[in-house]
């Protein structure tokens, strides 16, 4: 069965665009190639069961979830480390409005 699932892994990891193929390139470079794909089989077999238990669709994440899972963790990291280091609420939100408009209003704010 374990061959079977890194089988299933490697082919799984050569398609663009996926869920696992985003999930093998963030581990591949902190566990290395072999224990990714065994990582990797692991979460299809977790699906598999689910599928198979709950009977649903397989339903694809994207290869951009794992970003957007990270991002929304790494903004409440700052804004924590932010909070420590001093500054108070009304201050971040003005440097989360600056970092959200063009780069020329950006220019123009800081002259004005």
């Amino acid at each position: 069965m374990r061959t079977l699932l890194v089988q299933c892994a490697w082919a799984a990891t050569r398609t663009k665009g996926t869920y696992l193929r985003s999930k093998y390139d963030s581990l591949v470079g902190r566990r290395g190639k072999k224990k990714a794909l065994i990582a990797v089989g692991h979460k299809i077999l977790i699906a598999a069961y689910y599928i198979l238990r709950d009977q649903v669709a397989y339903k694809e994440l994207g290869s951009d979830f794992l970003d957007n899972k990270r991002k929304g963790k790494q903004i409440k990291h700052h804004i924590k480390r932010l909070k420590e280091l001093g500054l108070d609420v009304e201050q971040i939100n003005q440097i989360i409005a600056l970092s959200n408009q063009p780069k020329t209003e950006i220019k123009k704010a800081k002259v004005a």
